[in-house]
């Protein structure tokens, strides 16, 4: 082989081991590059409650949380909260596309003051946000109940009052714990109504409950008022049993059908299931407008659903009447007594199958909810009230004789059970007749012990004055308990200041 022609092979030859080397290198960068888009498609792409949901034909059409996304490619904000400071807003959105939330500006936002959370927000394409529910306070709503907001709306939750954690981040629930909390959108889009078929489920706990209404999540009328059986279709989570013959203490997860919250077709819970608990649970209503109602619940950290009730609808319940409202927090008339927990929650179009729920219910075991650790106290105590109007005691002789200070010393219908709730409001059961002490008529009318549970008319404010001495003011009309005409006539809440007459000594026994 002559120079020339082996200098043009050795030259060949480097080019071609030019080429092959850099086809490797490149195949080298494009082997983890690939693989490096798989796996970031791949957790772009895990599936959320209402991808869930979407994938077995009942797709979510309002969709809320204050704690993740519900579809994997929202990147949208959670909620807004208000810091009492300088009322000024923030919106709380996600660490990532279809995460958890990012709630360390939160944090920084509201330290040094408080924050509430003015709104949650619609993660379908509805954009059916809910605001704090205008209880009375909305144009035609004048039959609803009065919230303790601006002209009877209703107040906001503490937006820092429940820590929890997702996924091992921190993250903050709905606790709506204070008296008329509550949320509401009265004009919302593409929801079930009348008797279309509607499913819903929401994340909640057993922390906070109560037996007085109403705990809800779903679908309200468009009035905030009573407007009939069938007229309002929502999850209601708690333990009053309100048809009675319940078994057990609860709570359950029952159907708020308005008038009434069903845990079956004739009300009761199952005689096997005596309550639902646990630090997460999962609340599940579905209701095909005319023939069936199911009710679900699960444990929100491990394992799948429980069925505690599918069949008939209650009497006088078929067709469904429903209407475009979502509600979080109240009853269907903005009852405003009921507490709880939310966490999320969704409302389908259409009757989900049981395979979808149990998917779904997968995939909120799967986020990693924990640490909810937040505790309430109530108290129970027997008191009796000495009038400051007259130097007399209390007395609540019987279910129709209203009270009045006129006993000079202490005995069975001169003593009371007084029960302070989370929020510390107080209610007073009389031993006379073990009936709750009821502002009859609103406050029109004096206190009586005549009532068989508590609920606004039955609730007042324990007020401490300075000279030591109590005072208690209505919930419901914001009036004072006087011991009227110097204590000769019946206590009745209808005073604005407090005065000696407004004043009573409370003694524990």
């Amino acid at each position: 082989m002559t120079t020339e022609v082996l200098v043009h092979a050795i030259s060949t030859l480097r080019r071609r081991t030019r080429l092959l080397v850099a086809f490797l290198l490149a195949l080298a960068i494009a082997v983890p590059v690939i693989g490096m888009a798989t796996t970031q498609a791949s957790a772009a792409a895990a599936p959320k409650p209402c991808d869930v949901y979407a994938s077995g034909g009942t797709p979510c059409e309002a969709a809320y949380s204050s704690t993740r996304a519900m579809f994997a490619s929202y990147n949208g904000p959670l909620y807004q909260i208000q810091r009492a400071s300088d009322n000024s807003t923030l919106n709380i959105g996600l660490e990532s596309t279809g995460g958890v939330v990012d709630s360390a500006p939160q944090v920084s936002f509201c330290s040094g003051t408080t924050c509430t959370i003015t709104q949650l927000y619609d993660q379908t394409s509805n954009a059916n946000n809910l605001p704090v529910s205008p209880g009375k306070s909305c144009s035609g709503c004048s039959n609803g109940l009065s919230g303790p907001g601006p002209n009877g709306s209703d107040i906001a939750a503490n937006a820092m009052a429940l820590p929890v954690t997702i996924g091992g981040q921190p993250a903050y629930g709905v606790l709506v714990n204070n008296i008329g909390t509550g949320y509401r959108n009265n004009a919302v889009k593409n929801v079930p109504t009348g008797s279309q078929p509607e499913g819903e489920y929401m994340m909640t706990s057993s922390m906070l409950t109560t037996g007085a209404c109403c705990f809800d999540f779903g679908s309200a009328e468009t009035n905030d008022s009573d407007d009939g059986n069938a007229t309002m279709n929502a999850i209601y989570y708690g333990t009053a049993c309100w048809t009675g013959g319940c078994t057990g203490s609860g709570p359950w997860v029952g159907g708020d059908l308005e008038n009434g919250m069903y845990f079956s077709n004739n009300g009761p819970n199952p005689s096997n299931i005596t309550s639902e608990t646990g630090s997460f649970v999962s609340a599940w209503e579905k209701n095909n407008g005319t023939t069936n109602f199911t009710l679900k619940f699960g444990n929100g950290q491990s394992g799948g659903l429980t069925t505690s009730y599918s069949g008939a609808l209650p009497n006088g319940y078929n067709p469904m009447k429903v209407q475009p409202s979502i509600e979080l927090g109240t009853g269907g008339d903005n009852s405003t007594m009921g507490k709880g927990e939310f966490f999320e929650g969704a409302v389908t179009a259409g009757f989900p199958s049981d395979a979808t729920e149990n998917a779904v219910q997968s995939n909120l075991t799967a986020a990693g909810y924990a640490n909810n650790n937040t505790t309430f106290k109530t108290s129970t105590s027997v008191i009796s009230l000495h009038a400051h109007a007259n130097g007399k005691y209390v007395d609540a002789a019987n279910s129709s004789t209203s009270l009045i200070a006129d006993a000079t010393s202490v005995g069975t219908a001169e003593t009371f059970d007084m029960f302070t709730n989370t929020d510390g409001t107080v209610n007073l059961r009389a031993h006379s007749d073990n009936e709750w002490v009821t502002a009859e008529n609103n406050g029109a009318a004096p206190l009586i012990a005549n009532r068989g549970s508590a609920g606004p008319w039955e609730t007042f404010y324990l007020i401490h004055n300075s000279d030591g001495s109590v005072s208690f003011r209505a919930y419901n009309n914001e009036q004072i308990v006087t011991a009227e005409n110097a204590g000769a006539s019946s206590l009745i809440a209808n005073r604005t200041a407090i005065g000696p007459w407004e004043e009573f000594d409370l003694t524990t026994h």
